[in-house]
């Protein structure tokens, strides 16, 4: 995925910007990099590798050799980037968060009219924001090059640029899947994925851009240069996985969806008699754990933590290319505490069951230690599709997804035209494939939360959500 921050103030950006996009570090694993303007210097940019060692480890030199009043930051989990650009519309540092899925198409296309280049990666790859810089410099002023490079991708591009004179422009992606906020504080504005990450600076809620909106930040204003769209599909996702807990995305908290979201997996249980004799509630840590906070409150089953992650130590344990390596280092960072998981019946609550790889180290890891069942509850509906729009639960193939990969097993090609039924546990199809992943996984009992319970959960319209991933509607 990846997150940006960026500032313009009245006195030196380099300290705000630095934690600002720190606290973007849980979005994304492979890069680091911040871009300044100074107006004896102009434009710097630095750029690291993050994947053995966190942002603020490898930025901790930047404030003695980078400075300026304007600023951005970004985390990625795919290309370098801020990168720096000279074009016609002057030199400027750019960053992206998002995905694009048509990027030969739109690479051949520029390179068939224009006679230019790319700078290529290894394998030939073109880095994505450098074709964004591109698709936003066929135009004459930054606005229409942001609308051009929007319209002209499939798939999602939050933009950031520090322009040559110091102002930033920000838009959101046209539909707005991914946030975009701007806080206001006594040195200057702020823009941001996270809101939280303001706030800890000092600055205060300003606005919430909408669908490819595009404003200009300086030290002392916003302006206004693109009105935002009339449709708006910002992922579901956000809220019952990657979003951080004290964030809050179109008005709703992060933290207080997944208690909601909690308390109505356990009503629906209650409902229909489901999972009795439990001792106790837990949450697959950490983004499982304030739904099943939720679910305890509401059932009244007592809450625990049976096993503690061990970070201090370990990497992320999605780091590695192989995902024998993740799992490996997964189950390591898992420590037991036996006395609440000996003889005990334990429900567990995840945010989600993409692939279930680590799921099902998690279960024989709770098992060998002594545990009598464990039930399983997903705070999101049956992942039926790989997202296309964002790098957050991406697949290769519809098939590498638990649900997809069992209905096959189940019915074969056939089982496509029934997506709808599998997703739904009152239906025969629905209590198969519950069933079915319970064989594999040796889960006592497996439920999901229903679409209708998340979207009542968040809050939103359902019209203004992507739930792609859940029911294949774009």
């Amino acid at each position: 995925m990846g997150g940006f921050f960026g500032a313009a103030c009245k006195e030196d950006a380099i300290y705000d910007v630095f934690f600002g996009t720190d606290y973007h570090s849980h979005l994304g694993t492979r890069r680091g990099g911040m871009a300044a303007y100074d107006k004896d210097i102009g434009l710097q940019r630095e750029i690291h590798n993050i994947e053995n060692s966190p942002f603020r480890t490898k930025f901790e030199d930047v404030f003695e050799e980078m400075k300026g009043n304007s600023a951005i930051g970004c985390i990625s989990d795919s290309d370098p980037q801020p990168l720096l650009v000279r074009s016609n519309l002057g030199t400027y540092a750019i960053c992206i968060v998002g995905v694009i899925n048509n990027s030969e198409a739109l690479i051949n296309q520029y390179l068939d009219f224009s006679g230019g280049h790319f700078g290529a990666m290894t394998g030939g790859k073109v880095n994505s924001t450098e074709l964004v810089a591109a698709l936003i410099n066929q135009k004459s002023d930054f606005v229409d090059g942001i609308k051009f490079a929007q319209k002209s991708i499939e798939g999602t591009a939050s933009i950031l640029i520090l322009k040559g004179d110091g102002s930033i422009i920000a838009a959101r992606d046209r539909l707005g899947r991914i946030p975009v906020l701007i806080g206001k504080g006594e040195n200057g504005y702020c823009v941001s994925f996270e809101s939280f990450a303001y706030k800890k600076l000092g600055y205060d809620d300003e606005k919430e851009l909408g669908p490819g909106e595009i404003v200009e930040l300086t030290c002392d204003s916003i302006t206004q240069l693109a009105t935002p769209g009339k449709k708006k599909r910002i992922c579901a996702f956000l809220w019952s996985y990657y979003g951080y807990p004290p964030s809050n995305y179109e008005g709703v908290n992060v933290e207080a969806m997944r208690y909601r979201n909690g308390e109505i997996i356990a009503a629906h249980d209650m409902e229909v008699g489901n999972a009795k004799d439990i001792d106790y509630v837990s949450g697959v840590p950490d983004s499982g754990t304030p739904h099943a906070i939720g679910y305890s409150n509401k059932s009244g089953i007592p809450f625990s933590r049976p096993f503690i992650k061990y970070t201090p130590t370990w990497p992320r344990s999605f780091m590695s290319a192989k995902q024998s390596d993740r799992n490996k280092v997964a189950k390591m960072k898992q420590v037991p505490v036996h006395e609440l998981i000996q003889d005990k019946n334990l429900l567990f609550v995840d945010d989600s069951i993409v692939r279930g790889t680590q799921l099902r180290e998690t279960v024989e890891f709770l098992y060998s230690n002594g545990a009598k069942a464990v039930h399983m509850r997903s705070a999101c509906p049956p992942i039926m599709y790989g997202c296309k729009y964002l790098n957050f639960s991406r697949a290769t193939s519809d098939l590498e997804l638990i649900t997809r990969s069992t209905i096959m097993e189940l019915e074969g090609e056939e089982g496509s035209k029934y997506l709808d039924e599998y997703s739904d546990s009152s239906t025969e199809r629905g209590k198969k494939l519950r069933q079915a992943i319970c064989d594999k996984f040796n889960f006592a009992s497996l439920e999901f939360q229903s679409l209708e319970g998340l979207i009542e959960s968040i809050g939103i319209d359902e019209c203004d959500l992507c739930t792609y991933c859940w029911n294949g509607k774009e």
